[in-house]
C-alpha cells in the first residue's frame, strides 16, 4: 500500500482522534469539504458538517488502500462510528503540507 502524504495523514489522525480543532488545522484558509456533492468551504461551515455528520458522530476510519497522484491522494476506508458506516472513498487535494479539498463518495 503507498504511503500518505504528511497533510492527509494529519486530517485522518485527526478524525480517528475526534479531535476537530487538530481537524479544521488541517485545511487551507479556502479549503473545502465536498461530501457527495454538498461542499462546504472554510472553516466555520467544515466545522458545522463535522459536528452533525462526522466528528460528532464519533468517525472513524480504517484505512484500507492508499493510492497517490501529483497534489491528490486517494485513501478508501471503511467508515464506522455512530452515523454512516460502510465502504467509502475520500481524495485529498493538497498545497504544501495542508489539504485544500477533501472529497467523499462511495
Amino acid at each position: 500500500m503507498e504511503q500518505m502524504d504528511e497533510a492527509t495523514r494529519r486530517l485522518v489522525d485527526a478524525a480517528n482522534a475526534n479531535d476537530i480543532d487538530a481537524f479544521l488545522a488541517g485545511f487551507t484558509a479556502d479549503g473545502a469539504v465536498d461530501d457527495w456533492g454538498r461542499v462546504f468551504h472554510g472553516s466555520e461551515k467544515i466545522r458545522g458538517w463535522s459536528d452533525r455528520e462526522f466528528i460528532g458522530k464519533q468517525v472513524s476510519l480504517k484505512v484500507e488502500r492508499v493510492r497517490r497522484s501529483g497534489d491528490e491522494t486517494v485513501v478508501t476506508a471503511a467508515v464506522g462510528g455512530n452515523g454512516f458506516n460502510g465502504p467509502s472513498t475520500f481524495t485529498f487535494r493538497t498545497e504544501g503540507d495542508l489539504v485544500s479539498r477533501m472529497t467523499i463518495r462511495a
